[in-house]
């Protein structure tokens, strides 16, 4: 698989942040899968909810590209978008199995319990490993074609079409797992641009949303980055 394109002036990646943040919630949701002990009803029923609302949200962002992207590099080039239009179907089918494994799991009892987290573990497993793999093949080949047809101002014209599409809590939601998985520059560089652009109590909700996900360190430098973007 083609690795996406270096070039000397970079050009805004529509792709990079979700998918670092998307990453990031599954690996988090897998390892929570992973170790849960199914003796433990309250953990059982929490790994439960943390399996469906990643299910929720990867279909959130399916149907965003599906909604948005999609129709944009069609428009450009006739088929581009055909094999992760196919693997979105694919990735549907395989959500509706994870959540109706995920709610049948806080009924069972006892060894059936237990086999039962192994089976959703190794399941979410394999659509962790798939996604992966799809995310790297968008950023390699769809990328390209979006900076072929689109400039940066229509890349991030398209961006805030999106974001604003989202109901409030699944736009936390997004914040939550992508700040802490960006480096403190870009951190920064987001959170300028929404504190620019939303009112004062949304930027506010979204920084106490990330902060209890960010090490006093990493507060202090996306504090410090923030002070110096107002100033500049």
């Amino acid at each position: 698989m083609k690795n996406p394109p270096t070039s000397s002036v970079p050009r805004l990646d529509i792709y990079a942040g979700i998918h670092k943040g998307l990453r990031a919630m599954m690996m988090d949701t897998l390892s929570a899968v992973g170790r849960c002990d199914a003796r433990d009803s309250a953990e059982m029923q929490d790994v439960c909810e943390r399996v469906l609302v990643l299910c929720d949200t990867c279909a959130s962002h399916l149907e965003h590209e599906n909604e948005f992207i999609h129709p944009a590099m069609e428009a450009y080039r006739p088929g581009s978008t055909a094999p992760i239009a196919a693997d979105h179907k694919d990735h549907l089918h395989a959500i509706a199995e994870l959540c109706a494994m995920a709610r049948a799991l806080p009924t069972g009892t006892g060894p059936d319990r237990q086999q039962a987290v192994t089976a959703l573990y190794r399941k979410l497993a394999l659509f962790v490993a798939e996604n992966f793999v799809h995310m790297h093949a968008e950023e390699a080949e769809h990328s390209p074609v979006l900076w072929a047809s689109h400039s940066d101002a229509e890349l991030r014209a398209l961006e805030e079409r999106i974001a604003a599409s989202l109901p409030p809590a699944q736009h936390l939601l997004f914040m939550r797992w992508m700040i802490p998985a960006l480096p403190t520059t870009e951190r920064a560089a987001l959170l300028a641009g929404l504190r620019g652009a939303a009112p004062r109590p949304a930027f506010d909700a979204v920084l106490d949303t990330v902060r209890p996900h960010l090490s006093a360190g990493d507060w202090a430098a996306l504090n410090t980055a923030l002070t110096q973007a107002s100033s500049s």
